[in-house]
């Protein structure tokens, strides 16, 4: 075996030395370039089923998703976002990338919520993750205007079931699109704010800022 040492691959000099310059000259825009360019090449490709990104706000980091169809998935953090990709991952597409573009007229959406400059959401929803009487709750949500009400007694009789308030309040509790579908408005009969998937403060929070707009 030759003692030359650029034959050696783990020997100083042009061969390991080398490649390491190499992997330390490259920077975050480097791969920033190189994620977008995976990214774009995976939508032309039609290999891009969900999208992602993350968003900070009042409530903590919010996990969107969305496929070609629409918003899909919001989520709280106390939901534990790597839990939530891997279930859609099963339950929509394993072809998942960190895409935020596709997202950004639904971040910049929920930035005007927060800040109180919006109080109607006019966003493509993908409803896929929820099916039968819970489809049928989340369709009426929407009639629970921005700083209004209701209970899930009243909730369950607009979606034709007076009988099913649990079934309601399940619809809400598996909401996959809260906020945007605001089952945060719906309330138990005696008042009290009841569960919510991002947390009983985070739907006081959401109360709070929707009676001070």
């Amino acid at each position: 075996m030759s003692t030359d040492p650029t034959h050696d691959p783990l020997a100083p000099g042009a061969g390991h030395d080398g490649v390491l310059a190499g992997l330390q000259d490259v920077t975050q825009a480097d791969l920033d370039r190189l994620h977008a360019r995976l990214v774009a090449d995976a939508q032309a490709r039609g290999e891009l089923d969900v999208a992602y990104r993350t968003l900070d706000s009042p409530v903590g980091k919010l996990l969107l998703a969305a496929t070609d169809s629409g918003l899909v998935r919001v989520a709280f953090a106390v939901e534990d976002h790597a839990t939530v990709l891997s279930e859609l991952a099963t339950r929509v597409s394993p072809r998942i990338l960190h895409a935020p573009q596709r997202l950004d007229v639904a971040v910049r959406q929920l930035e005007e919520y927060f800040a109180g400059r919006r109080r109607v959401f006019d966003l493509a929803l993908d409803l896929r993750l929820a099916t039968g009487f819970r489809r049928e709750v989340l369709a009426h949500l929407p009639e629970i205007g921005f700083g209004r009400t209701a209970t899930y007694t009243e909730l369950a009789a607009a979606a034709g079931r007076p009988l099913a308030v649990r079934a309601a309040a399940s619809a809400c509790a598996t909401n996959p699109v809260p906020l945007v579908v605001p089952c945060h408005r719906v309330l138990r009969a005696d008042g009290s704010v009841g569960g919510y998937r991002g947390g009983p403060a985070a739907k006081q929070t959401l109360l709070a800022l929707e009676q001070a707009a």
